[in-house]
């Protein structure tokens, strides 16, 4: 930063001797910036969505670590990293060497589970492999035969999935009323290449106007199951009797088709097609099963035949980790009975299995403390949290004793309830106690307090921040009057109105059982904000966003269940799991839903801001609404970069093109066709207001509310942008940049600009993520809004602000896992803040005043 710009001087005396400085970082929206940051301390970067901080701590102080790193290895092993780009900075000095652990969600193959990722499971196959009890005969298995993921431990049939998967006869022909002709075989292709197969049929004498569960049986199978593909005539458009005629009389046919089986072309369309909607479709027709052989446990009989305690490897890795104590505690301590014992009749095993039991115990006592003992190691990262994804990761830099070295975090609370919170700033000290630096980016004020030093980035978004505000000790910067973190972490007690707005009626469910929840009973209040609380693991997600969101979509007749797009996700992600519950009553009060999670709200670069919230329709009709695009009759097509017509020729529309090097990863430049504008010259003669549509693309969301400030139009998408926060971020965005939060966000706005019609549900999970406390604010105002419009808001969080503005809370625990799944309160936030057994309670209370005649809180009728 600029000495100027700096609100609160820091003595020299509180400055640390080891401190990493910065000077010019420009990275982004960073203006600048000078900054010293004092090294082996627990430093938090904060500052509202979209100010600078991720700038600064990644992309300029990771980034930077990680390309000095790189410099000290060969060209070729640099290829296999994910390289970022060189910082814009002029000067780094005194930067360690970097490890970041950053918000990000699963592996896409449900090969990759808990256990992997924590390396418990490499452990665990060890100790099987050497210490486990072998029946009579069986020879001695290597760790590898314990590995579902290889080819000496994964069982022949399912090859490891522990599913296998077919098509039935009722699979592929759901309705056998219809006739062939009347596409009875729902499996095979659609438009030409289905009727293809119909025409093969009438050929082979095969009555396609006979309804289908009148053919013979034999008919049927072959059809749906014959690995022949006989070569025959077509005579399209000929009825069987013409056909038959015309093969007698030798008519040239119109061309020789060959026939496949439903089964086939199911199985080689899943096994071959590049497009995802074949596969999604292909996968329609499959049904995944158990294994027969190895039922469901995806290793070998042989490698199953091995115990420990009495429990086989598929047995042990479908445990909470919080049982595994009682397991492996007994035999890490050297003096106890049972390793005493083993001593004497097997040293060398007794050896093996206390050093193994010894490191087990110590890895679980991390992941435990930071609250994921309800994770079981079987468990696939696909449906792990980012925050869960990253607390694993932490707990494996917490047992590793690395030392020296910079942890740069991206908001490590994310996904936390207050209570873990706790659990993840004794990790964190452990780190830093052993002498590491800690670079932690964050919002949770309960991580700023117990910072040793806080970067305060802002004062707002995008153009309107990338200046540091404050560096120093957390204290200081009560001073700094332009920090919307100040405001926040001095605000002290706050004040929130005890008056509630009543429900309109109950959305009852009973019978509720999925994954910790055991024959649940739950009352969701109509028409007013609900959020639903509890420790991470507690049952929350599974009640709401499964069962409530399965129950309602399923009633309201439309399967809202997000269809994976990973390519072979579609059969990797198994069976449903076991759900019982039904909804009693209030079902008649709720006409739509609407779900508004974290999911990336495109795939590719070319799904953007504007583009998603349909902002860019409106742009393009200005556009082709001039007058010089009247006279050359350019349509609003023109001015898509998807559109061939409009598009640059050379990158297509992309903007970029990839640039291959040699020994080093493929990097991407600006088109030089068109300079990243991603259009051709002339779409680009266009112009609205004095710019071009590439301009315009440009702008962020603020600049653009005064570009078109006279047309409505876009104005309506832009203001809504606006209040949940994201002014900074620019209409042509990719939508690959975006952040869980952010993209959850631009789904909130892009519902919130259509008309409010009322009746519908809401629920979002954990919209919190990522947002500073002054954009919280903003959040709840626009859920208030869609209340207030006579809709119902159901919310998946551990942010005790939108809780205590929430009109109800239900505190679902009291513990993780096994130890949660009941409903411990319900009511009124003042009523959960004195709540008994509620973990959640003592961090709600801290925003009301502490007297107990707040418990009776009035609501508003």
């Amino acid at each position: 930063m600029t000495r100027r710009h700096v609100d609160g001087a820091v003595a020299a005396a509180q400055k640390p001797e080891g401190v990493v400085r910065v000077r010019g970082a420009r990275e982004h929206n960073l203006k600048n910036v000078d900054v010293d940051i004092p090294r082996d301390a627990l430093v938090v970067f904060t500052g509202v969505s979209g100010s600078g901080k991720s700038s600064l701590a990644f992309s300029t102080l990771y980034a930077e670590a990680q390309r000095r790193y790189l410099e000290s290895v060969s060209p070729y092993a640099r290829r296999l990293f994910t390289q970022m780009s060189v910082p814009d900075v002029d000067q780094i000095e005194g930067l360690p060497p970097a490890v970041a652990l950053q918000q990000q969600r699963g592996s896409p193959t449900t090969r990759s589970s808990v256990g992997s990722v924590t390396t418990i499971s490499n452990l665990l196959r060890m100790l099987y492999s050497r210490t486990g009890t072998y029946p009579a005969g069986q020879p001695h298995l290597e760790a590898e035969a314990f590995s579902p993921n290889t080819p000496e431990g994964a069982c022949p049939q399912c090859h490891g999935l522990g599913r296998v998967h077919e098509v039935t006869e009722t699979s592929m022909v759901p309705d056998p009323s219809l006739t062939i002709r009347e596409r009875a075989v729902a499996a095979w292709p659609l438009a030409w290449g289905g009727q293809n197969l119909r025409d093969i049929l009438i050929t082979l004498g095969i009555d396609v106007d006979k309804p289908w569960r009148e053919l013979p049986e034999k008919t049927r199978q072959w059809i749906l199951f014959t690995d022949e593909q006989p070569v025959v005539p077509v005579y399209p458009g000929l009825s069987h009797d013409q056909v038959q005629r015309a093969i007698k009389r030798k008519d040239e046919p119109s061309y020789m088709g060959t026939f496949s089986s439903a089964r086939r072309h199911v199985t080689h369309s899943f096994a071959t097609t590049q497009s995802a909607m074949m596969k999604k479709r292909a996968a329609r027709y499959m049904i995944s099963s158990a294994c027969p052989l190895c039922e469901g446990k995806r290793l070998r009989k042989e490698s199953l035949s091995v115990t420990f305690e009495g429990l086989d490897y598929a047995e042990i890795n479908r445990l909470p980790m919080a049982a595994f104590k009682d397991i492996f505690s007994p035999y890490a301590n050297v003096d106890a009975g049972k390793l005493k014992t083993m001593r004497k009749e097997h040293p060398e095993k007794a050896m093996v299995v206390q050093r193994i039991a010894a490191d087990l115990c110590r890895r679980l006592s991390v992941l435990l403390d930071l609250g994921l003992g309800y994770l079981t190691l079987e468990r696939s990262t696909p449906t792990l949290s980012p925050g869960e994804l990253q607390r694993l990761r932490l707990a494996t830099q917490v047992v590793s004793n690395l030392f020296g070295v910079v942890y740069v975090m991206d908001e490590p609370s994310a996904g936390l309830h207050p209570a873990d919170t706790e659990a993840l700033l004794r990790a964190l000290d452990g780190l830093k106690s052993v002498g590491n630096s800690l670079f932690v980016v964050e919002h949770e004020l309960d991580v700023v307090r117990h910072a040793d030093w806080v970067v305060d980035v802002g004062p707002a978004a995008g153009e309107l921040g990338g200046e540091v505000l404050y560096s120093g000790p957390p204290e200081g910067l009560r001073k700094v009057e332009r920090s919307e973190t100040a405001r926040h972490l001095f605000a002290g007690a706050q004040k929130f109105s005890a008056t509630r707005r009543a429900p309109d009626g109950w959305l009852r469910l009973s019978g509720i059982t999925r994954n910790n929840l055991q024959d649940v009973d739950c009352a969701f209040p109509l028409g007013v904000m609900t959020t639903v609380t509890g420790i991470s693991g507690s049952g929350k997600s599974s009640l709401v966003s499964q069962v409530l969101v399965e129950l309602v979509g399923e009633a309201l007749g439309a399967s809202v269940r997000v269809e994976n797009d990973a390519e072979g996700e579609a059969l990797e992600a198994g069976p449903s799991l076991p759900m019982q519950g039904r909804i009693e009553v209030g079902l008649d009060r709720i006409r739509r839903l609407i779900e508004v999670d974290q999911k990336p709200i495109g795939r590719t670069p070319r799904s953007n801001l504007a583009t998603y919230t349909g902002l860019f329709d409106h742009v393009r009709s200005l556009f082709a609404a001039t007058a010089e695009a009247k006279k050359r009759r350019y349509d609003a097509g023109r001015f898509s970069f998807n559109v061939a017509k409009g598009r640059c020729p050379r990158c297509e529309g992309e903007g970029f093109v990839m640039v291959e090097l040699l020994f080093l990863p493929s990097v991407y430049a600006p088109c030089p066709t068109c300079h990243g504008t991603r259009y051709n010259p002339e779409t680009l003669k266009i112009r609205y207001r004095g710019k071009t549509i590439s301009q315009v693309l440009s702008l962020t969301v603020a600049e653009a509310w005064d570009f078109f400030d006279n047309a409505p139009s876009v104005q309506k998408s832009l203001e809504v942008l606006t209040e949940v926060g994201l002014s900074y971020l620019r209409l042509g965005q990719p939508a690959t940049e975006f952040s869980g939060g952010e993209a959850q966000r631009i789904k909130l706005a892009t519902e919130l600009q259509r008309a409010q019609k009322g009746g519908a549900l809401y629920v979002l999970d954990e919209p919190t993520t990522g947002l500073h406390p002054s954009d919280v604010e903003r959040l709840v105002a626009q859920l208030n809004a869609l209340v207030e419009n006579g809709n119902t808001v159901i919310v998946v969080d551990h942010d005790m602000t939108l809780a205590a503005a929430s009109d109800w809370v239900i505190d679902i625990g009291p513990g993780a896992g096994d130890a949660g799944g009941r409903i411990v309160a319900s009511g009124t936030p003042e009523h959960i803040a004195f709540a008994r057994n509620s973990r959640t309670a003592p961090y709600l209370k801290r925003l009301f005043p502490h007297d107990r005649q707040t418990k009776q809180s009035s609501v508003r009728r």
